[in-house]
């Protein structure tokens, strides 16, 4: 029998993909995606756009890869619920290992639950500005942003709280990106409590804040408290987070991750970066002290240096082109993030470097500011 014509099969001709855009559902073609920032991958740079850590991790985190790479372990599946990590965090945040969920980056955490939580045609809440992913996670999952303004002073109006049809989740990131600002520990509980769905509060930057959140956790079930290694670890390169909940929220939210979505190499990084106190305390602490020089330099130069509680500051120039600024510092091999809000503003975010990158930066700056 002679092949079937396409005139034959209109429902096969209807999803053929003949080079234009493939048959993705609309709302995915119509997605704007994330845009990390610029990582290049050749030449000389002093990259100070995506807040790494500017220290090679702890030396424990090497040793620990080889030891895993040992012998046939890299030829069996992981642990699909990285227990040793899930045991250590536990320990350190006095909580019980059921309490913490791993996953490949906290971008992961964070797409586990806008996918357990939030249904196509339901409501995402996010302050603005803020993290870019969280409105992508909801494009993705067809759902819709709703997005609450932070006011002058980075403070979140009691509007965040309000109930609203459809409402399944709520994110807020604290210390935010890209201000560096943190909201009030009881304030977040309150909106905790008057919310009508789970709040996720996204720390990836905590560890360089004075405060955080984790227990909030046990003070209200609807708390989420989201975690990163990426930075106050120096393991954005290897990709590991986790989120901290009730018991009963992690078994529901293990159903949804991909079934190994921690690798064997690294949840035993993971596991020897958290158990290296001492490198996290000395690290972080470097790290603070350029961040207070940083933000007195920018202010001497005439930024508006917004205080930050995390490992970047954002700064603002009452006369300067903040694009302009960017792109002759990226000239010079010199990346910051240049991040322009709609109804908001723009401004710069710097990553707190090493001290050598940001007196290059400081003076190449400076120079720049004559010029412009």
């Amino acid at each position: 029998m002679a092949p079937a014509s396409s005139a034959d099969s209109p429902a096969d001709s209807d999803n053929a993909f003949s080079g234009g855009t493939p048959p993705v559902r609309p709302d995915i073609a119509a997605l704007a995606p994330y845009i990390p920032g610029e990582q290049p991958q050749g030449g000389e740079w002093i990259k100070l756009n995506t807040n790494e850590n500017p220290y090679p991790p702890s030396p424990t985190v090497a040793e620990a890869i080889r030891e895993a790479a040992t012998g046939r372990r890299l030829a069996k599946y992981p642990d699909p619920l990285a227990t040793s990590f899930r045991v250590k965090m536990a320990e350190l945040l006095g909580v019980e290992p059921d309490w913490i969920l791993c996953g490949n980056g906290s971008d992961d955490i964070l797409t586990i639950l806008v996918r357990s939580f939030v249904g196509q045609g339901e409501s995402l809440r996010m302050p603005y500005p803020s993290y870019i992913l969280y409105r992508t996670l909801a494009g993705i999952q067809g759902a819709r942003c709703h997005e609450v303004s932070f006011e002058t002073d980075w403070s979140l109006s009691p509007a965040f709280a309000a109930s609203r049809d459809g409402l399944r989740l709520a994110v807020i990131p604290n210390p935010n990106s890209p201000s560096g600002t943190v909201l009030r520990k009881e304030w977040l509980l309150e909106v905790a409590e008057q919310l009508p769905c789970p709040l996720v509060i996204d720390e990836a930057y905590a560890d360089f804040a004075e405060t955080d959140c984790v227990d909030l956790v046990r003070a209200c079930e609807k708390v989420i408290v989201t975690r990163s290694l990426s930075k106050s670890y120096g393991l954005a390169g290897l990709r590991f987070g986790f989120a901290v909940a009730r018991p009963e929220v992690i078994t529901q939210l293990t159903k949804v991750k991909d079934s190994y979505n921690c690798d064997t190499l690294s949840i035993a990084a993971a596991t020897a970066a958290v158990t290296d106190t001492g490198w996290l305390t000395e690290t972080r602490d470097k790290i603070l002290a350029t961040r207070k020089r940083l933000e007195a330099a920018l202010t001497n130069l005439g930024f508006l240096a917004q205080p930050s509680q995390a490992n970047f500051v954002w700064c603002t120039h009452p006369q300067k082109s903040h694009k302009a600024i960017y792109e002759a510092l990226k000239a010079e091999g010199i990346l910051v993030r240049w991040m322009n809000f709609p109804s908001w503003g723009d401004g710069l975010r710097i990553t707190v470097g090493t001290d050598e990158e940001i007196d290059a930066f400081l003076a190449a700056v400076a120079a720049i500011l004559q010029r412009l």
